[in-house]
């Protein structure tokens, strides 16, 4: 007799408010992967070009997934950048932005972070956008906390 194998449909990505994944934290690609993966519509869209304008323009990124967000840094220096999925929009935060010239629109309770809000149907300036990211891989980064 024929025994019945019971086919796994991959589980559900966990989406959290606002539609952001729930991913483990890990370093690397693998997580960061996921993430965009399980990232919502038109919104896993714009983390696949983010990721891939980010690899593009520093080839040798580091990439983790902290806090339930992609993070992406430089050995040694720390974290530089960042995105996160709200309800209508992705938010990319660069951790130093406000020391970018120009810095990106967005502006933060931290005064040294500067915001990019990315809505359904925007179009990513991708040379401002590289422009930006190899200014934020020249400064101070984010290392985590001590301790």
């Amino acid at each position: 007799m024929a025994k019945k194998v019971a086919s796994r449909k991959p589980a559900k990505p966990v989406l959290l408010s606002g539609g952001n994944p729930q991913i483990a934290k890990g370093d690397g690609d693998a997580p960061v992967q996921a993430y965009i993966a399980a990232m919502p519509d038109w919104k896993r869209g714009v983390g696949q070009q983010l990721d891939a304008l980010i690899t593009r323009t520093l080839p040798r990124v580091q990439k983790a997934v902290k806090w339930n967000s992609p993070f992406y840094g430089i050995a040694g220096h720390g974290y530089v950048i960042s995105f996160h999925v709200f309800t209508r929009y992705v938010k990319v935060a660069f951790l130093q932005g406000a020391h970018m010239k120009p810095p990106p629109p967005g502006s933060s309770k931290d005064r040294n972070a500067r915001y990019l809000d990315i809505h359904q149907g925007d179009v990513i300036d991708e040379k401002q956008f590289a422009a930006w990211v190899k200014q934020a891989a020249k400064l101070p980064g984010f290392l985590g906390p001590k301790g």
